[in-house]
């Protein structure tokens, strides 16, 4: 058996996370931007995900704007869940937490006649 290392870089469980949330029914997108608060406590934003690695365990910020007409609090759940498995089967890390701040709500724009 051959012994050696293998590290995670944060970049991978970034795009693990605002891929599987991306791939949840009523994620409109990710919110670019995310707001500015506590920023001294966190990673810098990547594409609306903050990740934190504390003690192996990895905690998750996702910023997301949501559909018109969805259930927020069940596609909140979802993303929790999707996100947390695919870390956890991917990786092999635990996941502590995953927030998900709604931003925004995608309105689609009604023309005048």
């Amino acid at each position: 058996m051959i012994k050696g290392k293998t590290t995670i870089a944060p970049d991978v469980l970034t795009t693990i996370a605002k891929m599987t949330t991306l791939s949840i029914d009523g994620v409109s997108r990710m919110a670019y931007d995310a707001p500015n608060v506590n920023r001294i406590f966190h990673r810098k934003s990547s594409n609306g995900v903050e990740i934190e690695i504390e003690d192996d365990t990895v905690f998750a910020n996702l910023y997301v704007i949501l559909e018109n007409d969805v259930n927020i609090r069940e596609v909140s759940r979802n993303i929790q869940h999707y996100v947390s498995r695919s870390i956890a089967e991917m990786v092999g890390m635990p996941v502590g937490r995953v927030n998900v701040h709604i931003v925004d709500i995608d309105y689609l724009e009604v023309s005048e006649a």
